[in-house]
């Protein structure tokens, strides 16, 4: 299917899409969504550069996410990713993402597949009923030794937390208790410390996650795009690599962006309204009483 209808802006406040794009969705049985930071904004999940707040307000982001920034003070850097974790955790997932595990549970039931491909290093699509393929800059909540590279458990807790699941800002007294915390050791090597499985500045992106997503993008028959810029790569190509495969590609997002010209499709809206009105053509929700 070729990308001739990139201008078409489809209302999303309806739940009425048009009919070829119902029918595309309805049909497709090999999708892959393509998230970014935006469908976890709706979750109140801070993006990359608003995380400096409170206490971290004198670091950037650049400070803290590089490996030479490790090396330099592998204490400070640990206590940021704790930090940026448990705020993740305070938080929910939100309608789209519960609305992408609803569509994977029912292209598995007929023999299909819905294949995640994510930049974003949270966990909120595995606790909105998805599984992941593909991390593409990794997770907070994955770990490994600087020295050896054994992969490591470690439990960053749950801080900064209210009553509705929203992720606050952070507390100076949290954000005191873990200043300067410094990293574990490794268990397998008992030499090196464990560092955030996250890919830094200035590293490659992990070859097996990357090798997943082109392979899933290739065999795809309908690729969604939802909640990123479109700028940051090589994530910003992927989604060529379903049009060139001759799948048809929805992009999601209430700005328009570098990628909006090209795509099959631009549904302008949230994430958590319009992921939704999709995952309905294929498994209606029960209305609530």
């Amino acid at each position: 299917m070729t990308s001739d209808r990139s201008d078409q802006d489809v209302p999303t406040t309806a739940p009425h899409l048009p009919a070829e794009l119902a029918e595309a969705v309805h049909s497709a049985r090999r999708v892959v969504v393509l998230s970014g930071a935006g469908i976890s904004a709706e979750s109140g999940v801070p993006t990359f550069r608003d995380a400096q707040t409170g206490l971290w307000e004198r670091f950037s982001p650049e400070q803290l996410a590089s490996e030479d920034a490790w090396w330099a003070d592998p204490a400070l850097v640990w206590s940021w990713y704790q930090w940026r974790a448990r705020m993740v955790r305070a938080c929910a997932p939100n309608p789209g993402h519960q609305a992408v595990g609803r569509w994977q549970r029912a292209l598995a039931r007929e023999g299909g597949s819905l294949q995640v491909v994510t930049q974003n290093v949270d966990d909120l699509h595995e606790r909105g009923g998805a599984e992941v393929v593909s991390h593409l800059h990794g997770s907070l909540f994955e770990y490994r030794c600087a020295e050896c590279g054994e992969p490591a458990e470690h439990d960053p807790g749950v801080a900064g937390a209210r009553e509705d699941g929203a992720a606050l800002a952070g507390h100076e007294d949290d954000l005191e208790q873990l200043m300067r915390v410094p990293p574990p050791r490794c268990g397998h090597c008992q030499d090196g410390l464990l560092r955030p499985g996250i890919v830094w500045f200035g590293e490659m992106l992990p070859s097996e996650a990357l090798e997943r997503a082109y392979t899933a993008l290739e065999q795809c028959d309908l690729a969604v795009v939802v909640g990123t810029s479109a700028v940051v790569q090589p994530a910003a190509s992927l989604p060529f690599v379903a049009l060139g495969a001759g799948a048809a590609v929805v992009e999601v997002n209430p700005e328009v962006t570098e990628f909006s010209s090209a795509a099959t499709w631009h549904l302008a809206g949230p994430a958590g309204t319009v992921l939704p009105a999709l995952a309905d053509l294929v498994d209606p929700a029960i209305p609530h009483p």
